[in-house]
Formats: structure tokens, sequence, C-alpha cells
């Protein structure tokens, strides 16, 4: 029995599987691959689910996605006194002159559409008297970002999950990390189209073949290269380094947003304070009470992200400090319960009454505004393969991610990606090998890989943070370089686990970042070199190409 020959819901089971074909290696047929249960990922499987068989693929379960950590919310064109234009010039100024015209202009333009579908499929945006509340992040010079209270990305996430897991014509496969893609250069093909990948079953230690014509890399950023984070564990370069891998261009990885404000608390792990607080009047103070940001730019707290995370960094080394505060207590209790009752639930369980006491914040690596090279419907340079959402580099946030926009990238480029499948004429997938592991061994000693772990995420964050030098990157590069070595023996000699998949995903992610980071001989964005502190006349994107 071939499994393309069953029906669409014969995998939400899996002992299913187990009866029909418990061999180590199988072949599963759908239609479209998605790689990433985000925003991104489940937007488009669920536009296509209806014609098309789609697998979506996570390494976790399908809530544990950057999508759901997100708190702030998603900015769009939504009231009459804002425009379009007005949205675009704001992502120009973030992006540091390095935002495609283009592409910015077609994700603005699709905005109010995209936040239309969202409304569609349920979720419950927060409302006031005159409609919709708007509030107000860092950059923006309106109103423009819809929320959800502070937990917008949760809203999200659980709204279309449910539709997600209900759907009969997506196979959701939990606890699934992808090993690499197949193309037809991998094959020997003269053609060289994504075929499909193989796939590790961590819950049965085994790799599975997936075939398709269409596979979509929708699976977040590489915040986990960094020791200080507000990403989940997942967001560990996956797509990035598999798109390498399979022959993708990357650009602009140098570009790593580092989100100013990030609860500093020993028991708190990567628990974001949202942009939106500093829209809503937060102010940041030093310990002894002192404000500072007016002292960096006109602004104050309500510059982009890049201005206010080299501020603080600025002033915590010189003056010695592990942290500086967010204060909003003049806001009054009411309106936090009101407009942050997660903060001020999370903030209370830790110990911090944020309506009385400033709630004590440092930078961390937030979003990977580079990736893989995209165009106006998602393409990659590989044929069958599309990138969506923070894995790929449209052109929309340049050298720096106006706050919102990203939600809104994975939905207007969900839709136009899942227009460009639909067009698409039939094509017959050739025979796939299966996952070969007849000259591995099981892995003898684990502690390469968490010993290697820990090493490149503390180097990184000493050696390509916030503020750069080339001799740091170049000592980075190097100690990049050994991991490289250790781990790819390692993949050679012993079967794949999810961490030695993860952590040979993170040392190439990390080592095109620092790769990017070289080339970039100027200040822009977020990328801020001591060597180069100017930034150049014209702007340029920093495109790495692999080595056919």
């Amino acid at each position: 029995m071939r499994f393309s020959s069953l029906p669409p819901v014969w995998s939400k089971s899996r002992d299913i599987v187990d009866r029909i074909m418990p061999k180590p290696n199988y072949l599963l047929d759908f239609d479209l691959i998605v790689v990433g249960s985000g925003l991104a990922g489940m937007s488009l499987a669920l536009r296509l689910a209806d014609t098309h068989r789609v697998a979506l693929i996570t390494k976790r379960l399908i809530d544990d996605s950057a999508t759901n950590w997100a708190q702030g919310g998603i900015a769009a064109v939504l009231d009459g006194t804002d425009s379009i234009e007005s949205h675009i010039q704001d992502t120009f100024i973030a992006g540091a002159g390095l935002c495609d015209p283009g592409a910015t202009r077609f994700v603005v333009e699709h905005g109010a559409t995209a936040i239309d579908w969202l409304i569609e499929e349920g979720v419950p945006f927060t409302r006031d008297d005159t409609g919709y509340h708007l509030t107000r992040e860092g950059g923006h010079s309106n109103r423009r970002v819809i929320h959800v209270a502070d937990a917008t990305g949760a809203a999200v996430q659980q709204t279309l999950s449910a539709k997600v897991r209900a759907h009969p014509g997506i196979t959701l496969l939990e606890n699934h990390i992808v090993v690499d893609l197949i193309t037809g250069a991998k094959l020997g093909l003269k053609s060289q189209r994504c075929w499909g990948a193989y796939v590790l079953d961590i819950t049965h230690d085994r790799v599975v073949t997936l075939r398709a014509p269409n596979t979509v890399i929708a699976s977040g950023g590489a915040g986990k290269s960094y020791l200080y984070t507000t990403n989940p564990d997942t967001a560990t370069g996956d797509g990035i380094a598999m798109a390498w891998r399979a022959g993708c261009r990357v650009a602009n990885l140098e570009f790593i947003q580092f989100h100013p404000t990030c609860l500093y608390h020993p028991q708190a792990k990567s628990f974001l304070i949202t942009e939106a607080m500093r829209g809503e009047g937060g102010i940041l103070r030093l310990p002894d009470g002192t404000r500072f940001m007016p002292a960096h730019d006109e602004r104050a707290e309500l510059a982009p992200r890049d201005i206010v995370a080299r501020a603080i960094d600025y002033e915590m080394k010189k003056h010695g400090v592990d942290c500086v505060f967010l204060d909003v207590t003049h806001k009054g209790e009411n309106f936090l319960l009101e407009h942050f009752p997660n903060i001020h639930a999370r903030c209370h369980e830790l110990g911090i009454d944020i309506a009385r006491q400033p709630i004590p914040v440092v930078p961390a690596a937030h979003y990977t505004c580079g990736g893989i090279v995209v165009d106006l419907t998602a393409r990659t340079d590989i044929p069958g393969l599309y990138a969506l959402g923070e894995a790929a580099s449209s052109g929309l946030h340049g050298a720096n991610r106006l706050a919102s926009n990203s939600l809104l990238e994975c939905v207007v480029f969900s839709e136009v990606a899942a227009a460009d499948i639909r067009a698409q004429k039939s094509v017959t997938p050739p025979k796939l090998p299966p996952w070969d592991e007849s000259r591995v061994t099981d892995a003898d000693e684990e502690i390469v890989i968490s010993h290697n772990w820990d090493e490149l995420r503390r180097f990184m964050w000493d050696y390509v943070g916030i503020v750069r030098t080339s001799k740091r990157l170049e000592r980075a590069k190097h100690r990049i370089r050994l991991l490289e070595k250790e781990i790819d023996e390692f993949y050679a000699h012993f079967r794949v686990s999810n961490d030695l998949i993860e952590l040979r995903n993170l040392v190439l992610t990390a080592h095109l970042i620092v790769d990017c980071a070289l080339r970039r001989k100027e200040s822009r964005g977020l990328h801020y070199s001591c060597d180069y502190p100017e930034t150049l006349p014209k702007a340029r994107n920093t495109v790495l190409r692999p080595k056919r």
C-alpha cells in the first residue's frame, strides 16, 4: 500500500504509521511540505490545504514557535489618519537605506488585507470604543499596531493551530526535524529542483523521506546562536543552513536585531518586555533613576530598536551595571492591567510589581533580519523551494526591522506563495533514495554537542554582539572553523539526533553571520563596527553565494 493512496487524515494517529510501515526508513508523498509551524507556515498551509496534500513539520509541538512568543502586534494602515506612504517611510527610516522599495510597498499595501484574513480566521484583536484598538511602537509615526492585549502572537498561534489540527488536508508532523533538503543536484539530475527532505522522526528515532514538488521553509531565525535571546529554543537557523547547503543565496545576515528590553531576572528565561510598553509611555532609567534616552536620540524611548539597544549597551558598559530599568509606574495599575496583563502577571510571579517598581531589562538577540534570498513570490534560487518569514530575506526589513512588521510579512508572503504554488503545472517527482545509515554508529560522547553549543553561543555574544570590531569578528570566525571540523566529523560517523542537527545548522548559520559582518565596511542599522563607525553614502546588500 502506498502512503499517497491513503486519505489525508491517516497520519493523525502515529500508530497507523507504525502498523503499516515499521521499517526505519519510509517514504511519504505530499503535494507540499511546509517546514515550520509559526504564522508564516500555518497561514500558507491553511491557504492550500483545501486543494493540496500538505505536510506541516515542526521540531517540537505546533505551538513551539516564535510567533507564539510575540507580544506587541501587527503593523498595518487601518486608520483614516494614517497612510500607506507614512508606513513605507517609517519602514525605510528604520531600515537605514537598505529596504527594497518594491518589497516594502508590496507588503505595506497588502497590510489591511492580511489583517482582514486573520480576523476572518478568528483572531480576537483587542477592541475599544471606536473599533479595533491600535497602539504605537518605536519607529512608527502613527498608531497602527493592531494587537491582542500584550499577547498577540499567542492569540494568533492558538487560533491558527486549532484550525491546522482540525483540517483533514494537513498532516501535522510534530517532533520532526529536517536533516536536509533533497535536490536534483544531490540526485545527479540536470534539474536543480527541490523534491523534498530527509526528516528525523524524533519520537521514534528514525529518518523519514518526504517527497513533494514544492517545499516551503518557514522555520524562523537564529536567535539561539547567541547566549541571550528572546527566541524560543527552536530558533537554531535550520532553514537558512539547509537552504545554503542546497545552493541558495543568503543576504544581510549581519543584521541581527537585539531587542532592547528583555526581562533581567535569574528565574526568567527569555521573557520579552514588549516594545508597546515604551510606545505607551515607558521610560528607560539607570539604576539611580536617571533617564538617559534623550541624550542618545531626539525620539528618546520611541527611537528604533537598534538605537535603543545600543544606547542601553553603552550605558551599561559606561556605568558598569548589569541592567537598566523600564519605568511604567506613572501609568497606574488599572492601565497596566488592561494593556499589559501578561507582563504584569509574569513580573508579579517574580516579585516585581510593575505598577510600583521599574522593570529590570537588558538587550537580547531578537530577530534575524537577513536570510534566504527570495523574490516577491517567495521563490528562492532553487525551483520548487520557497522561503517565508524570519528565515527569508525579502527586502522588507533592510538593515533593521521596524517593530511589528514581521508578522505582517508572514501573512502577506504566505498569500503570494500560495498563489504561485496554485498556478504551477503538475510535475512528477523522481524516485528518492532512502536515508543511508549503513556506515554510522550511535554517538559515543554526547557531551561534545552540548559543549560546542555552549561555546558557540558565548563567543557569538562576546564577539558578534551589538557593538563589533574586525578583530572580534576574525576571532569568532576562527573558532567557528574549529567547531565546524569537529561537528562535520561527528556528523559523518554517528547517527543523527535532534541536538546534532540543530548544532550543525547553528554553527553554519553563525559562520554566515560572521562572513556577512566582515564584508560590511561601515556601520549601518543593526551592524555597528568600531573600526568603521561611518555610514557609506551608498547602501549595498551583503549577498553570499554558495560554491557549486
